[in-house]
C-alpha cells in the first residue's frame, strides 16, 4: 500500500489526492476509524498508481523554475505591453478597470476584482500575442458579467469571436 498522508476535519466523505510533489493526501472525516481509510486506499491503490506515474512525468517534462531575474524580466515586459492593451480593448467594450497590477501568479494568467482592478500575470508574456489579447479581454468582459455565465461567453464572443482558438493557444 501507499504511504499517504492523512487530513482529517469535519467533512463527511474520504478523498484521495496526488500532489504536485508527488504526495498522497487523504481527506477523511475526524473519526472514521484508520481501518476504514486504508481500506478505501488500498481499493484505489490503481488509480494512486497511475495518477502518481502521471504526476511524475509531468515534474520531468516541466521547465524549471524562473529565476528572479527571469520573473523581474518579465514583469518589465509585461509592464509595457498590458496597459495598451487594456487602454485599447477597454475603448473597444466601452468599459474602464480601476486599476491594472501585475504579479508573479503562477496559477492564472488573470483576474477582475469586484472594484474592477485587473491583476495579470507576468507568465502571461510567454503566450502568442493573441492569448494575451483573449485574457486582457476575459478580464475586461468581468467588469460587466462577474461570473462565467452565458452572457459573460456571449459578450466575448461579440468582442472576439475567435476566443475559442485563442484559448488553445494558452500555455
Amino acid at each position: 500500500m501507499e504511504q499517504y498522508e492523512l487530513i482529517r476535519s469535519r467533512r463527511r466523505t474520504l478523498s484521495l489526492e496526488i500532489t504536485p510533489e508527488c504526495r498522497v493526501l487523504v481527506r477523511a472525516p475526524a473519526r472514521l476509524p484508520r481501518e476504514a481509510i486504508d481500506d478505501f486506499v488500498l481499493r484505489h491503490a490503481d488509480w494512486i498508481s497511475r495518477h502518481l506515474e502521471r504526476q511524475r512525468r509531468r515534474q520531468l517534462s516541466a521547465p524549471p523554475p524562473p529565476t528572479p531575474e527571469e520573473i523581474a524580466s518579465l514583469k518589465e515586459k509585461a509592464l509595457e505591453v498590458l496597459p495598451g492593451k487594456v487602454a485599447h480593448w477597454s475603448q473597444v467594450m466601452g468599459v474602464t478597470p480601476a486599476g491594472i497590477k501585475i504579479t508573479a501568479a503562477r496559477k492564472r494568467y488573470g483576474s477582475c476584482s469586484g472594484k474592477n482592478s485587473l491583476c495579470f500575470s507576468c507568465f502571461l508574456m510567454r503566450c502568442p500575442e493573441e492569448a494575451v489579447d483573449l485574457v486582457v479581454v476575459h478580464e475586461l468582459c468581468h467588469i460587466l458579467e462577474k461570473n462565467h455565465g452565458p452572457r459573460f461567453y456571449a459578450l466575448l464572443e461579440r468582442v472576439l469571436p475567435d476566443y475559442r482558438e485563442r484559448k488553445k493557444l494558452l500555455q
